[in-house]
């Protein structure tokens, strides 16, 4: 039987590319009493029925996220915008606790830096990212900068695009390749965001190799996936010192000889992304149990 990837799911249907043909299909009744749903980005195996198909095997997934809800993606492209809407430092550190739970790499885009009238702002944002760890890249649609930069992490990826709404994800896509034409809406004054633009998740395949995907812009994330004796983990500085804490179980909050603790006190980790730590851990706390 034929074997693609589902590029597109809408209305119930999963749209699955072969080779040059995309096939519209629909998901066998036996995956809904097994628990399986279908994501855009599965490697699937399908059979053919005139010019529909059917999806009969989902392929083991090398990777899963929730919100979007996308599979096998290597790489997470987390654009944030330098102005309109202002940067979200907390919001980026939600970001990249999600992506590094999911065991994807993360690139950091700083889009609209032409709106942000102060260089020496755009220094500091861009020294605080780099100094998390991570690949930062900054951008501006409308005058092409920093285009070809984010163009080279995208080949041989899959990769998604995502943040907050209203950030610039289909505008840069827009600049990355002209093609595609994607709806974009202006920012709220009164709310100070974007509007949903982009509705669904969509895989867009690169001609130098590799695969993108626009997703929904949301505003918030939840750690119903995450315990909190599991959160430290997907902070990049923090697990590094895990194991040199006097107790283990260590928090990380009041407990003496945290190694955690030690480093914010010394400069080593910034104390911005500490106090995300501690918000980030009661709001794990603070959850209602799932039944």
């Amino acid at each position: 039987m034929p074997q693609g990837r589902i590029v597109k799911a809408l209305a119930g249907y999963y749209y699955v590319q072969d080779g040059d043909t995309l096939w519209q299909c629909r998901a066998r009744g036996v995956f809904r009493k097994k628990g399986i749903t279908p994501l855009v980005g599965d490697e699937v195996t399908f059979e053919t029925n005139g010019t529909e198909g059917t999806v009969t095997e989902v392929s083991a997934r090398t990777s899963e996220l929730v919100r979007p809800p996308i599979a096998n993606i290597d790489q997470a492209i987390l654009v944030f915008s330098l102005a309109e809407p202002v940067f979200n430092p907390q919001l980026l550190d939600k970001f990249l606790v999600h992506t590094e739970a999911a065991g994807v790499d993360a690139v950091i885009c700083l889009t609209k830096a032409d709106l942000l009238a102060e260089p020496e702002e755009v220094e500091r944002i861009l020294k605080r990212c780099k100094a998390i760890g991570y690949p930062v890249i900054v951008t501006s649609s409308k005058g092409k900068h920093g285009i070809e930069d984010i163009r080279a992490y995208l080949t041989g990826h899959l990769s998604v695009f995502a943040g907050q709404s209203g950030v610039g994800k289909s505008s840069l896509l827009n600049a990355l390749f002209n093609e595609l034409q994607l709806e974009t809406a202006p920012i709220s004054q009164k709310l100070g965001r974007g509007k949903h633009t982009t509705r669904h998740v969509e895989l867009i395949h690169l001609p130098e190799g590799g695969w993108v995907a626009d997703t929904p812009g949301f505003s918030s994330l939840d750690f119903q996936s995450i315990e909190a004796n599991e959160l430290a983990l997907y902070f990049k500085e923090m697990r590094v010192l895990l194991g040199e804490c006097k107790f283990r179980g260590c928090l990380h909050v009041n407990e003496p000889g945290c190694s955690v603790r030690a480093a914010v006190e010394a400069g080593e980790i910034q104390s911005a992304r500490y106090k995300h730590y501690l918000d980030f851990l009661q709001e794990i706390k603070d959850r209602k149990p799932r039944y």
